[in-house]
């Protein structure tokens, strides 16, 4: 047999030897096997997917491309309109003074000084002899009342209308100034209480006298406030309370019940 017929032999028997799953042909034609990996294989070293950042996440077709969407953020909303920078409050006609009830009012307040009772709603002025003026007002609503002592520092007809920053930020329509008349909140007089942004003052709503509706001033009648502002004078003390004692507030309800009888 000739050498090149034995090595001939030799390959085929050496091939027949190998399982057929493990064969394979290659670019360089036959060579040892190459392991595949399985199902589980392939999910081991499958790659993972990259993080994507946390404004990618949001379901969101906004066209906004230059800055990420915040989860949740609150709708855009237009710039409320400003008010004017001054508007006009309206004629000023003449007021006249109109005079409260007189009750009876025991305490250890000098007369001429102003009472506030919050709870009661009313506004007394001290009296001789254990008597006072009681006129009906309007109050702070919850969250503007408030209770101490002042002074009164001014008195002002028709007073100009300068709405604090923080009320024109609640209501934006609101002018920076408005000037003293009949449409003018403050009506047809103030009084200022020390140097404090409140005061006693008339109103164009006469409706909101007795109720809690003020941002923490005292609102009456312009009838009203016209006779008060004519007794009252600068540097009378004026006592905020929530309410009075018991004894003068049955004195003052006994009163009441016998005009009314």
């Amino acid at each position: 047999m000739s050498a090149a017929l034995r090595a001939t032999l030799l390959c085929a028997a050496a091939l027949l030897a190998t399982p057929v799953q493990a064969q394979f042909f290659s670019s360089d034609g036959w060579g040892a096997p190459q392991r595949q990996a399985g199902p589980r294989a392939q999910s081991r070293q499958a790659p993972r997917r990259p993080a994507q950042p946390w404004w990618m996440l949001e379901d969101d077709d906004d066209d906004d491309d230059v800055r990420p969407q915040v989860r949740n953020a609150p709708p855009r909303r237009a710039p409320a309109a400003k008010g004017p920078a001054v508007m006009d409050g309206g004629g000023r006609p003449a007021i006249s003074a109109a005079a409260p009830p007189i009750v009876p009012f025991r305490g250890s307040q000098a007369p001429g000084t102003i009472v506030i009772d919050t709870s009661g709603r009313a506004l007394y002025f001290v009296l001789s002899g254990g008597r006072a003026y009681r006129y009906p007002i309007a109050v702070g609503r919850i969250g503007f009342s408030w209770t101490g002592t002042q002074r009164v520092s001014r008195i002002a007809s028709w007073p100009d209308w300068h709405p604090p920053a923080e009320m024109r930020q609640r209501q934006p329509g609101l002018p920076i100034k408005m000037t003293g008349g009949v449409r003018n909140p403050l009506g047809a007089k103030a009084i200022y209480l020390g140097s404090t942004l409140y005061r006693i003052h008339g109103t164009n709503d006469a409706r909101s006298i007795g109720t809690a509706s003020s941002s923490g001033c005292f609102r009456m009648t312009n009838n009203h406030v016209t006779h008060l502002a004519g007794l009252v004078g600068v540097g009378a003390t004026v006592q905020v309370r929530k309410g009075l004692p018991g004894a003068a507030r049955r004195n003052i309800a006994n009163a009441a019940g016998a005009r009314r009888s």
